[in-house]
């Protein structure tokens, strides 16, 4: 299994990390555990979360940690797998709140609810956009001590306070986030590498990123208006049939039938073939679905794939 290590860290991660918001969501429990048994069975050992995952089941959040700590504690092996988990998103009972009295609390709720002593990747889900940032880093350099959080990474952070974020943390000796984890993919691309892409750059950063597959857009199954319906989550793919859309999947269409394999998997290994990408954070509910993220690290696209991938979604 090819792995990659986070930038300025020791944690070495594979190249698709399990999007752990499916879990107490459109997976229950049993069926969590047997996707994350094939998942760490394949090789894999990252897995993402956050401390609000799926607080617009219940209101609250805690299911998909609650499920992932139980999953660990049962096969033994949390030292095996490394664990990326959030805070700072809001609830039905909170905002959005990165202040230090919040971070210090979520930080042993999540810790409990994954049943582990420590997480190796602790990020910044959302900025509240008011809390000082010298008192969150305040905040994360407590836990980091206290041997609560390996590493800080970052999520929905604007670039400025990103920056500052790093300029606070060296006057101070606070830690500084190693990873990013920005909304891109084949049809969300420019704010990516117009406002973060050079700060990654700057800043040596591993990016991680989310929505990977485009609410599921990517993977084709949603070519018209009646497909939406065939999932959960088809609404949220609605804003993808476009002219540009419909222009990003044809180019998928062919070079998935000229490797012999699925749209999805070209997708991702777009990704992979993006400079600083780490592992593209994507889900999947069902076995067939796995194979189909498995499949990504392996399929080395050609120049003539590439080319016509980045003319289509720019």
């Amino acid at each position: 299994m090819n792995r990659i290590k986070i930038n300025s860290t020791n944690l070495e991660v594979s190249r698709i990390s399990f999007g752990g918001n499916v879990f107490g969501w459109t997976l229950d429990e049993q069926r969590s555990f047997e996707i994350l048994d094939a998942f760490a069975e394949a090789g894999f050992n990252f897995i993402d979360t956050a401390d609000t995952y799926s607080w617009w089941v219940n209101g609250t959040g805690g299911q998909s940690e609650t499920i992932i700590g139980k999953w660990l504690k049962e096969r033994g092996n949390r030292n095996d797998m490394v664990i990326a988990t959030k805070v700072g998103s809001e609830t039905k009972e909170h905002g959005f709140d990165i202040s230090k009295k919040h971070i210090l609390k979520s930080v042993d709720e999540s810790l409990q609810r994954l049943q582990t002593d420590y997480i190796d990747l602790y990020y910044t889900h959302f900025d509240d956009n008011i809390t000082p940032i010298e008192e969150t880093l305040s905040a994360y350099d407590e836990i980091v001590k206290a041997g609560k959080v390996r590493h800080i990474a970052v999520s929905n952070v604007s670039p400025e306070r990103f920056v500052k974020s790093f300029e606070i943390a060296e006057q101070n000796g606070f830690p500084k986030y190693v990873a990013l984890q920005p909304h891109y993919n084949l049809l969300e691309r420019e704010k990516y590498e117009t406002d973060y892409l050079p700060l990654v750059e700057k800043y040596n950063l591993t990016v991680f990123s989310y929505w990977s597959l485009a609410s599921g857009f990517l993977t084709g199954k949603y070519r018209s208006e009646a497909d939406f319906g065939k999932s959960v989550r088809g609404g949220d793919a609605k804003k993808y049939l476009n002219e540009k859309g419909l222009g990003v999947l044809a180019a998928l269409d062919k070079i998935a039938e000229k490797h012999n394999t699925k749209q999805a998997t070209v997708s991702l290994a777009w990704l992979l073939a993006q400079p600083h990408i780490g592992a593209p954070i994507v889900s999947a509910t069902s076995k067939s679905q796995l194979e189909t993220l498995f499949n990504a690290p392996n399929l080395k696209l050609d120049t003539e794939d590439l080319e016509l991938l980045d003319d289509v979604s720019k």
